[in-house]
């Protein structure tokens, strides 16, 4: 297991990075006894070690810094592999870059940390981008702030959800999620749950029914469908992507996220809409994660 994560160090590290871009990370190793899972990699022992990484273009102004080690199931664990911080007179940048690990299929353990490091690089160089350009107007003051959250954490899944905040003249945040089998060691896809693509109607058809449900109780709610009296400021929704945004919660229920703006105002923030498991018993390829 130290091996693998020693590797996934490398990899990291060979990803190019900014050259202003300090990365905040600490060196430390954590042991769990696992009773019902044991490790092929240490022979005799039911002890896991999480290997957190350090001394990656660390600085005095940056140094020390890094989460708790949430722990995920028996086995798999998210870390924190970086956690970059600056503020300056016309931007503030915080930018947490997670990483599994003891994932039992390295290639997609890799796949994924990969993804969230390359990400992580483009959404920080995009950002000063942007922020250089409007200092030329002297316009500049933005903010950035990148992170991580465990959304559902059972025996069967892990949903990993990752944030981006940014701030301007107003705040946008969009969400994007991982839900990994951790039994089967596969990322979970909307489509897969499904016979065919009939889900797409099928959920819409739900998603409508509750925000016109949601705007009739609560005034102080608006989305942008066909009954709306403000249906001719944005495009009604009218269906999902066929990849939307979704993850399994706790419960084993389908919850469908948007993110600000796509179906709502700004200030409803992102929206979700949790899909009776009634409603899609006949279209469902099994009830092995919904439930």
């Amino acid at each position: 297991m130290n091996d693998r994560l020693n590797n996934m160090k490398k990899k990291y590290e060979s990803v190019p990075i900014p050259e202003e871009l300090d990365l905040v990370v600490k060196r430390a190793i954590k042991q769990r006894k696992n009773r019902r899972i044991k490790l092929q990699s240490l022979a005799g022992g039911a002890a896991a070690s999480i290997l957190l990484f350090a001394g990656v273009n660390t600085s005095p102004t940056f140094a020390a810094a890094i989460s708790d080690v949430p722990v995920l199931g028996n086995l798999v664990k998210v870390i924190t592999i970086s956690e970059y911080t600056q503020k300056d007179d016309s931007s503030e940048t915080n930018i947490k870059t997670p990483a599994i690990t003891n994932l039992d299929n390295p290639p997609l353990e890799e796949a994924l940390n990969s993804k969230y490091a390359e990400e992580n690089k483009k959404l920080y160089e995009s950002f000063r981008d942007e922020v250089e350009e409007l200092e030329k107007t002297g316009n500049a003051n933005m903010s950035l702030d990148s992170g991580y959250e465990i959304i559902t954490d059972t025996d069967r899944l892990l949903t990993l959800s990752r944030y981006v905040t940014t701030t301007a003249a107003s705040a946008a945040e969009t969400r994007t999620y991982d839900t990994i089998d951790k039994q089967e060691n596969i990322v979970i896809t909307l489509p897969s749950l499904f016979k065919d693509d009939s889900y797409i109607q099928v959920i819409s058809d739900q998603i409508k029914q509750q925000m016109r449900q949601q705007v009739q109780e609560d005034q102080d709610k608006i989305y942008w469908i066909e009954s709306a009296e403000d249906d001719d400021v944005m495009t009604p929704f009218e269906s999902i992507s066929k990849d939307q945004n979704f993850y399994i919660n706790a419960d084993g229920k389908l919850v469908i996220s948007f993110n600000e703006y796509d179906v709502a105002p700004g200030y409803m923030g992102v929206v979700e809409f949790v899909i009776p498991t009634e409603a899609l018993s006949g279209i469902l390829v099994s009830h092995e994660y919904i439930k």
